[in-house]
């Protein structure tokens, strides 16, 4: 049996607000990256990576995403989505790495990131906020609700997403190639991470579709040494 570790015990209703962030986004990683474009009141594109997000539901698809104010104010982002009630969300790939991060910056609300970084946009189908063309996947999205969380700094956006665009280069017509794809994901503090070694197993429980399952008449039993 492996040696038992050593713990250090940290009480979470003791932390301020940099405290606990250090540690979530130290503890939860890798953390997937939503590279949202949107579209201000004026036709100003505004693009930002959120790295608090992930897919909630399947049937229809929806995602969420968390945006934190910046003491009163909501960010462009937020700001945009809860006017127009319509988001891009593009995947950021190792090719778009470098683009993706530079419009994190702080940029006033009159300039557009993707004029400031020459990124190029691509129509959308559904709604307004354009495409960034280099993303392998985008997802179109309407706002369905947002949830303020904690004590208000924090809120919860969710997204049912309308289309999918997908590069033939990762999608077969079937199934998305994640290893193909080459996503970037968030770690703590300034880095970054690519998805390194994959593992195949078997889906033990069968998800919508049955893609990687295997029928086992009875639960694998793990027995310690």
């Amino acid at each position: 049996m492996a040696a038992m570790k050593k713990f250090t015990y940290v009480d979470a209703l003791g932390l301020d607000t940099a405290e606990a962030y250090r540690l979530i986004v130290g503890c939860v990683v890798p953390r997937p990256i939503a590279w949202i474009t949107t579209v201000d009141a004026n036709g100003r594109v505004n693009a930002a990576p959120f790295s608090s997000y992930n897919y909630v539901a399947t049937d229809p698809p929806m995602l969420a995403v968390n945006i934190t104010s910046k003491g009163n104010l909501l960010k462009d982002t937020a700001r945009n989505i809860r006017a127009s009630r319509e988001f891009v969300v593009n995947v950021a790939d190792l090719a778009t790495m470098e683009a993706m991060h530079a419009s994190a910056s702080e940029y006033p609300p009159d300039v557009s990131e993707t004029d400031a970084l020459n990124i190029e946009l691509l129509p959308s189908t559904r709604v307004k906020p354009p495409r960034i063309a280099a993303s392998p996947v985008q997802m179109e999205c309407r706002l369905d609700q947002f949830i303020a969380l904690g004590k208000g700094r924090n809120t919860l956006y969710i997204g049912e997403v309308l289309a999918f665009h997908l590069s033939t280069d990762i999608y077969d017509g079937q199934r998305v190639d994640s290893a193909a794809m080459n996503p970037v994901a968030r770690l703590g503090g300034p880095y970054y991470a690519a998805l390194g070694e994959i593992f195949n197993r078997p889906m033990l429980q069968r998800p919508p579709g049955g893609e990687g399952w295997i029928h086992q008449p009875t639960a694998p039993i793990i027995k310690k040494d």
